[in-house]
């Protein structure tokens, strides 16, 4: 039977995380260390205690960004790769229960489901992270009007071939592209068919240095250089600074929504931006607007544990958006 055309494909790694709040920690840090570049220091070779453990299934950059899809309204799906084991259907279950097509998950028997370990300290984490191998590739997923294509591992190197030989075929599919570690450390000449097919690229910062090769922090000569790659709509998250973007040889600076809270723990943050934006895009809100919605579902997911539970749906973010305060507002550069 053929598969119902999606409006949003997420393609990634899957993982359960464990979230560890530490109590007994310090960092190591001072005037010449960089932020992130600090050390998270416990005792060792004794009996660390912690304050509680939170554990939740199906999550990964590209999972996550699904989940937003789908509380945004989009007929939403996730193409991934899981251990036919507890876990993996447990993530499954977790999947449906959030309104998420499972009909490209691919659950390979003998094998385990990513499980991370996330020390969560003060408003930060620090996560212990092993990917398993598994054998991917492309299966038929029809023409969804958007894939998202986000974190994959080592394992999974093959599948940006065929995928860019698949959006080649397939022009009127669009891309959203936010690169995860091993995909930054592929470089941009290995990916630059991925790169050529994207309609919205999204990174922070200090990712978009590392992918051009550049040690500037000027955002106009990085979204310039980015854009060089390929995509047509390119996003530069700098965390609490705000985000810039650059669309249609314009360049644009917004800044965050303000907390409603102090923040609880920040994962997730940049999958709720990247995903919120490309969720407006196929909703057929224009980029000038997008870059408005976006930032809010970040704000309100590092207000609770996890990716997931603090994301919105578009009825919320208009909500927020019709209290904003003058100063969130989107600027030229």
């Amino acid at each position: 039977m053929q598969k119902e055309n999606l409006d949003f494909l997420g393609i990634g790694d899957t993982v359960v995380d464990a979230f560890i709040k530490l109590v007994d920690a310090h960092l190591e840090e001072a005037d010449h260390i960089k932020y992130e570049e600090q050390q998270l220091c416990m005792p060792f070779a004794a009996k660390v205690p912690y304050e509680s453990v939170t554990v939740i299934p199906a999550v990964g950059n590209s999972a996550n960004a699904t989940v937003s899809a789908a509380r945004l309204g989009l007929k939403s799906g996730l193409l991934t790769f899981l251990g036919n084991d507890v876990n993996g259907r447990e993530c499954k279950f977790q999947l449906e229960s959030e309104n998420i097509s499972t009909d490209y998950l691919i659950m390979e028997n003998g094998k385990f489901t990513n499980y991370h370990y996330v020390l969560w300290f003060k408003d930060e984490r620090t996560i212990l992270i092993k990917h398993e191998t598994f054998k991917t590739y492309l299966p038929e997923i029809g023409k969804p009007k958007w894939i998202y294509l986000s974190s994959l591992g080592e394992h999974a190197k093959d599948l940006h071939f065929e995928l860019a030989a698949y959006l080649e075929k397939n022009p009127e599919v669009k891309l959203a592209f936010q690169p995860g570690t091993f995909q930054i450390k592929m470089g941009k000449d290995l990916l630059k068919d991925i790169y050529k097919h994207t309609e919205f690229f999204c990174c922070n910062v200090e990712e978009a240095q590392k992918i051009l090769g550049e040690s500037t922090r000027d955002l106009n000569t990085l979204l310039s250089k980015m854009q060089e790659l390929g995509p047509k709509i390119i996003t530069i998250t700098d965390g609490k600074m705000g985000s810039y973007m650059r669309n249609a040889g314009q360049n644009y600076f917004m800044p965050a929504y303000p907390d409603a809270n102090p923040p609880l723990e920040r994962t997730g943050a940049g999958d709720a931006f990247s995903s919120t934006f490309t969720a407006c895009l196929a909703l057929g809100i224009s980029p000038e607007d997008a870059v408005r919605y976006a930032p809010i579902n970040s704000m309100n997911v590092v207000q609770y544990v996890g990716a997931q539970k603090g994301l919105l749906t578009l009825k919320d973010i208009e909500m927020y958006l019709q209290k904003a305060p003058e100063s969130y507002t989107l600027l030229s550069i």
